[in-house]
């Protein structure tokens, strides 16, 4: 049945062969979070690879390839949106042209593993050219123009701890290799291959249940306050709201920081730019956040910091996270490194006509990962907003404790985006072995341990605290002494072995020769 469903998609006009290909990629974004239904992938992936194999041309191959990719990336980032919708004034011309092009570059991903199938016989080396090479592609997604590896494949399987143990030995591009090619099954003929997907679904559930049965990491004895102030992004720098909101950051932490275990050490944790003053620099902003601690307790918060020339002169604007003590003393920062392109910063200043970056000037990158030891807390990496997305690049050397991530979601509102942004964040906690506690202006705030298990989350779209425990860390997996050098294999030989199995086919199986005449 499902053979000549695809076989009447490959019969439709060159049109509708377009629309069924962005139709299937539209599709396919269903698998990614929040909804992850992946089995659907079982019918997006393999139509994919039908309609392309059967187009008379590469360029027609191409064509439909980048029809899918683009129905992939629209439907997976279309709350884009949401951001220019807050400054709707300015860019009302941006709303139906945010989402869409945005898409264009991630859909040319999808051009180089179909063009690699197309090229090879059907069965095993399409598939395993296809799986190799769109790995491939995710990790050069990682890099060009800045990087932007957002809904890695591999991301399907962040519903739960259990399945994304496997990203501790190769990561999520790795599970994005195993996603692939588990999708592309019904294209091969006959119940083997399903009966060893089965057996290898099985050996990862095995794997996955002995990791999570493991004696838990030694606690650490502190205590997080995570702090979600559900400000929205359209009032957030408003001059008459500044004073308000930095008050409701305050009172919540204040409020709540009583319900820490006695005798622990207390951090809050408040989310990126949540403090409308520079904390760094303020000496009123630092007495204010200092009463709302307990003795000996610990502020991380995200704010803005500036540096100015001898003149008075603003010269530098960073966006940073600030470790304050119970005494208002700054006892650490860290300046973001990886900035977002056209949100913090305008690439090709002074080429283009238009300005998307609010304020009058850029943010100024920091100098990298780096690790934090304020007096009294296990050393930890922080990261702000996407530097969590970044496999391999989030753990600083010598290796911290545990990982903060401090977001400020509001960008994205009610949508898919902020569980997307946790999905990324949860795997990294399993690839690095590593806590990582996460504060988000809107939500998701949550509390993952080194194996990716929830331990806490504040709901999207609510204000409001939690306390809890922070856990101590697991031994470093495979994945964090080897990194993208794992998947990067895996890729090469998945592509290796497609190429072996194509010499296979083409040159039939080998006979023995009989004697010479």
């Amino acid at each position: 049945m499902f053979t000549s469903l695809l076989a009447r998609v490959v019969a439709l006009p060159w049109r509708r062969q377009l629309a069924a290909a962005f139709g299937l990629g539209l599709l396919s974004a269903l698998a990614l979070p929040p909804v992850h239904a992946v089995p659907i992938l079982l019918i997006a992936i393999p139509g994919l690879l039908a309609l392309t194999a059967a187009a008379p041309s590469g360029r027609r191959a191409a064509w439909l390839g980048f029809a899918w990719g683009w129905g992939h990336g629209l439907a997976g980032i279309y709350w884009i949106t949401h951001a220019i919708l807050t400054d709707v004034t300015n860019f009302w011309w941006l709303v139906p042209l945010a989402a869409p092009a945005v898409a264009i570059p991630l859909a040319l991903f999808v051009l180089p593993p179909v063009l690699v199938a197309r090229a090879l016989p059907a069965g095993w080396p399409r598939l395993l050219g296809f799986a190799g090479t769109w790995v491939l592609a995710e990790l050069a997604k990682g890099f060009l123009l800045t990087g932007f590896p957002w809904n890695l494949m591999g991301t399907v399987w962040a519903f739960a701890a259990l399945p994304l143990q496997p990203a501790a030995l190769i990561g999520v591009h790795g599970l994005s290799l195993l996603t692939m090619l588990l999708a592309g099954l019904p294209l091969l003929p006959g119940p083997r291959p399903w009966a060893g997907a089965a057996v290898v679904l099985a050996a990862l559930a095995g794997f996955g249940a002995w990791r999570l049965a493991q004696p838990a990491p030694p606690a650490s004895g502190v205590q997080l306050l995570l702090v979600q102030g559900n400000i929205q992004q359209e009032v957030k720098w408003r001059p008459e709201q500044r004073m308000r909101n930095f008050q409701r950051y305050l009172e919540l932490t204040a409020e709540f920081a009583r319900h820490a275990a006695p005798g622990s050490k207390l951090v809050a944790i408040w989310p990126e730019t949540a403090s409308p003053f520079l904390l760094a620099q303020d000496p009123e902003a630092q007495r204010m956040a200092a009463e709302a601690l307990p003795p000996g307790a610990t502020l991380l918060a995200g704010t803005v910091r500036g540096e100015w020339a001898p003149d008075g002169q603003l010269q530098r604007v960073f966006n940073s996270l600030v470790a304050l003590d119970s005494e208002g003393r700054v006892q650490a920062v860290y300046d973001k490194s990886h900035l977002v392109p056209f949100g913090e910063y305008m690439p090709l200043a002074g080429l283009l006509p238009i300005r998307l970056v609010t304020g009058g000037m850029d943010f100024s990158a920091g100098p990298g990962p780096q690790r934090l030891d304020p007096p009294g807390l296990p050393p930890f990496g922080a990261l702000i907003c996407y530097e969590v997305i970044f496999p391999s690049a989030v753990t600083p050397s010598p290796r911290p404790d545990w990982l903060v991530n401090i977001t400020n979601d509001g960008w994205f509102g009610i949508s898919a985006g902020p569980w997307q942004h946790l999905a990324a964040a949860r795997l990294r906690a399993v690839e690095e072995g590593l806590p990582l506690a996460r504060a988000a202006q809107t939500g998701i705030s949550a509390l993952f341990d080194s194996h990716g298990r929830r331990l806490a989350m504040i709901p999207l779209g609510t204000m409001g605290t939690t306390v809890v425990a922070l856990p101590g860390p697991a031994s470093p997996p495979p994945f964090a002494h080897f990194g993208l050098a794992i998947p990067l294999a895996l890729a090469l030989l998945s592509i290796t072995l497609a190429w072996l199995l194509r010499l296979q086919v083409v040159s039939g199986p080998l006979t023995p020769r009989g004697p010479r005449t």
